[in-house]
């Protein structure tokens, strides 16, 4: 955005932002209802301009007379684990941050039904013993009816149009590194430095682990690198002093080894007595760490025609540190 685009359309922006705002109270903020707003050829417009259904409907967040050949619905259960380890393997502090986000392309107004193993649902239903997760901090998006959700747990929504996150939400619970990293440091006569950093997948066989990356921190002054490597890509990032060794598949129940090798100009280099934490990133389709499952989505629309749902699992590095000291 810059300050001549803001002078040319500066009644497009006043007429924008008196739509926001109403004295003073937020009004309308859904950029899809306020695209309407924007037409690239309103100098030929011959009809009276009048403001979307969107505006006065019940429903802002959609608008009337949606229209699609092929109704379907796609649903993705994202989860990132953050995770802080000491060199014993000792979990100090975890957390499972999840969202689910929808891309929706229906006809019509369709409700939708939501039903997830939801620990407080099945407990008042008697299936206590089944498998649940205990959700918490759990925020909507305004589209859910949050008196429905309260009385029985069923998320019911009349959903936006397109991709939006449906709901947050959080769980304090211990969960072991699904990647655990070990390293073994040698210092040679502060000339030259030997890493051996090994790799092992703590999650079940049949998930694999894609884009993994390892961040290993090295001295400031570390030069002529040289890598072994049994799977994947090492390499040297003098930007942020770090070797990243990047494993584009890494099957479950596995361990792989990485061996480096740099020279220290410097006489004295007290950097590598402190090992800093190292940093992993990764992603597994397919999986979640909480076991939060979808147990149903259901389509309703007075029309009465039928739509593919499709649903997905993934599960993401979020503040993933591992100590090795």
């Amino acid at each position: 955005m810059e300050e001549e685009s803001i002078r040319d359309n500066f009644v497009l922006v006043y007429e924008l932002l008196d739509e926001v705002m109403d004295f003073g109270y937020p009004q309308t903020t859904d950029s899809k209802i306020l695209q309407e707003y924007i037409t690239q050829e309103g100098h030929k417009i011959e009809a009276v301009l009048r403001p979307p259904m969107a505006v006065t409907n019940a429903v802002s967040w959609r608008t009337e007379g949606i229209k699609y050949r092929k109704n379907e619905v796609f649903l993705d259960v994202i989860e990132s684990v953050n995770m802080l380890a000491n060199a014993s393997g000792n979990v100090l502090r975890s957390e499972i941050v999840g969202a689910i986000k929808m891309r929706v392309f229906l006809t019509g107004m369709p409700e939708l039904r939501l039903g997830l193993n939801d620990k407080v649902l099945f407990e008042s239903t008697g299936r206590g013993k089944s498998k649940s997760v205990e959700l918490e901090d759990v925020k909507f998006h305004q589209c859910v009816r949050l008196s429905r959700f309260e009385n029985d747990r069923t998320i019911s929504f009349i959903p936006p149009d397109g991709e939006f996150e449906l709901m947050s939400y959080r769980l304090n619970t211990h969960v072991k590194p699904l990647i655990w990293i070990e390293s073994v440091i040698e210092r040679h006569m502060h000339s030259r430095v030997e890493y051996m950093i090994k790799a092992k997948s703590q999650f079940k066989r049949r998930s694999t682990a894609n884009n993994v990356e390892i961040i290993i921190s090295v001295p400031h002054d570390a030069d002529s690198p040289k890598f072994k490597t049994a799977i994947g890509n090492a390499r040297y990032a003098p930007e942020i002093n770090a070797i990243i060794w990047t494993i584009k598949s890494f099957p479950g129940g596995k361990e792989f080894l990485m061996r480096a090798h740099f020279g220290l100009p410097s006489v004295v280099s007290d950097e590598i007595d402190g090992k800093p934490p190292i940093q992993v990133k990764f992603e597994i389709p397919y999986f979640t760490t909480s076991g939060i499952q979808v147990r149903y989505l259901k389509i309703i629309e007075k029309s009465g025609y039928q739509a593919l749902p499709w649903v997905r699992y993934i599960t993401q590095n979020g503040d993933y540190m591992l100590r090795t000291n």
